[in-house]
């Protein structure tokens, strides 16, 4: 048996693999159309131009599905197993699936309102996403903390534990940073005023968006443990 086809591991893979091209393939193909510079564009920058807003944002909305599904079938999973071990609280699973879910929403914020044309907008959509995704990490190290033996090992947790400190440290340098900046062009300067805060604030969003990919790596083997089943039940009235 193929290691995809057990479980629902295939979800978490899924999201990896398309994820991380779409941080990539907009970008590869802004450079080729040199619509940004090589060095530190932010991760919205290679979507902000057509065509590469087009694939960026039809990339970005599949990467959301995938993660409603897989942050969805997380939350099943760890309810399933807090019925049988009491071991996770219920209100801390639902909070994080509620934070999951609108870290989704951020993320097709962002790639549905430019940062060209509509940047308060796509700027919230980003703080949201990033704030909840961040709050989403922590709570879901801190599950697996509580559900442990059950569920992971002790170094899927500590894995866990690594990824959320990274994407919290990063997160912050992020915003802050992002706050001196006020140049909207795509193509930045070193005389720039404003360059070094943008380097700083670029960087470190590539930084929290990897953290998200990895952190979803390590799902990979307790998605492995489980399936969801639809019940369909018909009422003849």
């Amino acid at each position: 048996m193929y290691w995809f086809t057990q479980g629902l591991c295939f979800l978490p893979a899924f999201l990896v693999i398309w994820s991380s091209c779409t941080f990539i393939v907009p970008y590869l193909l802004a450079i080729y159309r040199r619509d940004v510079d090589i060095v530190f564009p932010y991760i919205s920058d290679s979507g902000a131009n057509p065509p590469e807003s087009c694939v960026f944002g039809l990339m970005t909305f599949i990467t959301a599905c995938a993660g409603i599904g897989t942050i969805y079938s997380r939350y099943k999973f760890v309810e399933k197993l807090s019925e049988e071990t009491s071991l996770v609280r219920p209100c801390l699973n639902k909070a994080a699936l509620g934070l999951g879910l609108l870290s989704c929403l951020g993320m097709t914020i962002v790639a549905s309102f430019q940062e060209t044309t509509m940047t308060v907008v796509h700027d919230l959509g980003a703080v949201v996403f990033f704030i909840s995704g961040v709050t989403y990490l922590i709570l879901q190290t801190v599950i697996s903390y509580q559900a442990y033996p059950y569920g992971s090992s002790m170094c899927v947790f500590q894995a866990r534990v690594a990824i959320a400190v990274i994407a919290a440290l990063a997160f912050f340098p992020t915003i802050i940073c992002a706050y001196f900046v006020k140049q909207t062009e795509l193509h930045r300067h070193k005389e720039d005023k404003d360059y070094p805060f943008h380097v700083a604030s670029a960087v470190c969003e590539w930084i929290v968006a990897f953290s998200f990919v990895c952190f979803f790596l390590t799902y990979i083997d307790d998605f492995k443990l489980f399936t969801l089943k639809v019940k369909t039940e018909y009422e003849d009235r």
